[in-house]
C-alpha cells in the first residue's frame, strides 16, 4: 500500500480504530491515578512532595518529550515509534503496579511519560497521512479528539472498579491489553511513513527541553510545599538558563526540534495559549475534586468514580453547543465566553466546605468543566488550520506540548498552593495527643491524616479527620482564587489574541501532500 492520495477507504478507518486506542489509554492514565492517591498515601508512605510528583512527573516528561519523540518519528518511521512506545508502555505499567516505594512508583511513571511521548505524537501523524481528504482528515480528528475527552471521563471509573476490588497497583495494568493489541494489529493496519527530509537529529536540544523543563517544576513544587531551601531556588534560574539556551539553540541548528516560526502566527501561538491556560485550570482542581469526594465526603473508590462522571455531561454539552455557534460566533467571543464559565465554575468552588451538599461540588465540576473544555475544542482546529501545510506536523507536536505542559503546571502549582495552605492550617492546629510521628504523616496529605485517624480512639479520631478535612478544604479555596483569576485572564487574553478571527465558514480545509517518500510496508 502507498501513501494515500485519495479518499480513505475501509482498510484506514479500521487503522484509526487502532490509532484511537493508545490514545484513550494515554488520556485514562491520569484520570486513573486520582482515585489511586489514597491508597497510595496509606500503602507507600509518600511525602506531599513525592505525592505530586508521583501525580505530575508522568505529563511532565510527556510534554518534555513530545516535539523530541515527533522529530525522532519523522526519521525512523512514525509506525516504528508507535509500537516502540506501545512496548515500553507495557513494560513501565508493570514497573508501577509492582512499585513497592515512592521513589520506584516516580521512576516508572517517568518511564511511562517516555513511553507515552512517543506514542501520542505518531497517531495525529500517522491520521493526517492516512486521511488526505479535508472532511474525511476533519472527521478522523474528531474521533481522536473524542477519545481523548472519553479516556478522561472514563479513567475515574475505571481506576474505581480496580480499586474495588483490587490492589492500587492494579489501575496501571488497564494499559497492558490495550498496547499488547496495538503491538498486533499496527503492522497488519498501519502504514509506516517517513519525512523526505530526514535530516540530522537535534540530541542537544532533546537534552536542552528536559533541562529546562525539570528543574523549573522540581523548584515550584519544592518552594511550593516545603518551603525555602537553597536546592530547590536555585533550580528555577537554572531552569529558565537551561529554556534559554533551548530557544537560542532551536534558533540555530540546522535541524531544528521546534520551528520557532510558526510563533509569528498569530492564530496559532493564540490557540496554543488558550489551550495551555484552559488545561492548567481543568486538570489542576480535577486532582481537588476527585480527593474531595474520597476523602472529605468519605466515598468508596467506585462511588467516587462514578459521581465523578456528572460534570462530564456538561462538557460533552459545550463541545455540541461549541460546534453549533461555531460558524456563527467569532472564536474570540466563543473563547473568551468559555472562559468567563469556568470562571464562574472556580468562584463555586470557593463556597464548597467540608459538610457541603454533594450537588454543589458537583455542579461546580461540570460548570468548570464545561468551560474550560469548550475552548479547547476550538483550538485544536485553529492550530492545524492556521500552521503551513508542510509544517502541520511541527504545529500539531507543538500544540500538544503545551497541553500536557499546562495540565502539569496546573497539578503542581494548584495543588502545592492546596498542600501548603494544608500544612499551614494544621501547623499548631492538631489535635492534643496527635503528636511526634503521627503528626507528620497528618500534616504531609489529607490521605495520611485519614489513615492516622483510624489508628486513634474514637472521639481522638474523629477530631483529627474534621480539622484535617477543614482544612483541606481551605487549600481547596485557594486554589480555587488562583484559578479563578487565571480563568478571569485568560478570558482577556483569548480575546485579544483571536479579535481578528472570523467565525468559522463550512469550507474544507485545503488537503496538504503527503510528506513521505517511502511506500507503507505491512
Amino acid at each position: 500500500m502507498t501513501a494515500t492520495t485519495g479518499r480513505a477507504g475501509r482498510r484506514e478507518w479500521t487503522g484509526l480504530a487502532v490509532l484511537l486506542l493508545p490514545t484513550l489509554v494515554l488520556s485514562m492514565d491520569m484520570g486513573v491515578l486520582f482515585f489511586a492517591v489514597p491508597f497510595i498515601s496509606t500503602t507507600l508512605a509518600p511525602s506531599g512532595t513525592q505525592q505530586l510528583w508521583i501525580m505530575d512527573v508522568y505529563s511532565f516528561l510527556l510534554a518534555g518529550l513530545l516535539i523530541t519523540m515527533g522529530a525522532l518519528g519523522d526519521r525512523i518511521g512514525r509506525r516504528k515509534l508507535l509500537m516502540t512506545g506501545a512496548a515500553g508502555f507495557i513494560g513501565a505499567s508493570l514497573l508501577a503496579a509492582y512499585a513497592d516505594g515512592p521513589g520506584q512508583l516516580i521512576a516508572a511513571r517517568a518511564v511511562l511519560g517516555a513511553a507515552g511521548a512517543t506514542v501520542m505524537p505518531s497517531t495525529l501523524a500517522l491520521i493526517r497521512n492516512m486521511f488526505q481528504d479535508a472532511k474525511q482528515r476533519q472527521a478522523a480528528l474528531g474521533a481522536w479528539g473524542g477519545a481523548l475527552t472519553a479516556g478522561a471521563s472514563l479513567g475515574p471509573v475505571a481506576g474505581g472498579l480496580m480499586l474495588d476490588h483490587f490492589w492500587w497497583g492494579s489501575v496501571f495494568l488497564i494499559a497492558v491489553p490495550v498496547m499488547a493489541l496495538v503491538l498486533l494489529a499496527a503492522p497488519a493496519l498501519l502504514p509506516e511513513y517517513r519525512s523526505p527530509q530526514r535530516g540530522g537529529f537535534d540530541l542537544l536540544g532533546a537534552g536542552l527541553s528536559l533541562a529546562a523543563i525539570l528543574p523549573l517544576v522540581y523548584g515550584i513544587k519544592t518552594l511550593s510545599v516545603d518551603g525555602w531551601s537553597l536546592l530547590p531556588a536555585l533550580a528555577l534560574p537554572a531552569g529558565l538558563l537551561f529554556a534559554g539556551a533551548f530557544v537560542l539553540r532551536q534558533r540555530t541548528a540546522a535541524a531544528p526540534l521546534l520551528d520557532l516560526s510558526l510563533f509569528r502566527i498569530r492564530a496559532f501561538s493564540g490557540a496554543i495559549s488558550v489551550n495551555t491556560v484552559a488545561m492548567f485550570a481543568m486538570m489542576g482542581f480535577t486532582l481537588f475534586t476527585s480527593q474531595y469526594l474520597q476523602l472529605v465526603k468519605g466515598m468508596s473508590p467506585l462511588t467516587a468514580s462514578l459521581w465523578a462522571l456528572v460534570p462530564s455531561v456538561g462538557v460533552f454539552a459545550a463541545v455540541g453547543v461549541g460546534s453549533a455557534l461555531a460558524g456563527k460566533v467569532r472564536p474570540a467571543v466563543m473563547m473568551a465566553g468559555g472562559f468567563l464559565v469556568g470562571a464562574i465554575g472556580f468562584a463555586m468552588m470557593t463556597q464548597v466546605g467540608a459538610h457541603s451538599p454533594l450537588a454543589l461540588v458537583l455542579t461546580a465540576a461540570g460548570v468548570l468543566a464545561a468551560g474550560t473544555v469548550g475552548t479547547m475544542t476550538l483550538t485544536a482546529e485553529l492550530v492545524v488550520s492556521s500552521a503551513p501545510a508542510e509544517r502541520a506536523g511541527a504545529a500539531s507536536a507543538t500544540s500538544e506540548t503545551a497541553v500536557e505542559l499546562g495540565s502539569s503546571l496546573g497539578i503542581a502549582l494548584l495543588g502545592a498552593a492546596g498542600a501548603a495552605v494544608y500544612r499551614s492550617q494544621l501547623d499548631g492546629g492538631l489535635p492534643q495527643g496527635v503528636d511526634g510521628e503521627l503528626a507528620r504523616t497528618a500534616q504531609d496529605t489529607l490521605g495520611g491524616a485519614v489513615a492516622v485517624a483510624a489508628q486513634l480512639p474514637g472521639r481522638l479520631g474523629t477530631e483529627l479527620l474534621e480539622t484535617a478535612r477543614a482544612a483541606f478544604t481551605e487549600g481547596l479555596h485557594v486554589a480555587a482564587v488562583v484559578g479563578l483569576v487565571f480563568a478571569l485572564g485568560a478570558a482577556g487574553l483569548a480575546y485579544r489574541l483571536m479579535s481578528h478571527l472570523p467565525a468559522r465558514t463550512d469550507e474544507p480545509a485545503a488537503t496538504d501532500e503527503p510528506a513521505t517518500t517511502e511506500p507503507a510496508t505491512v
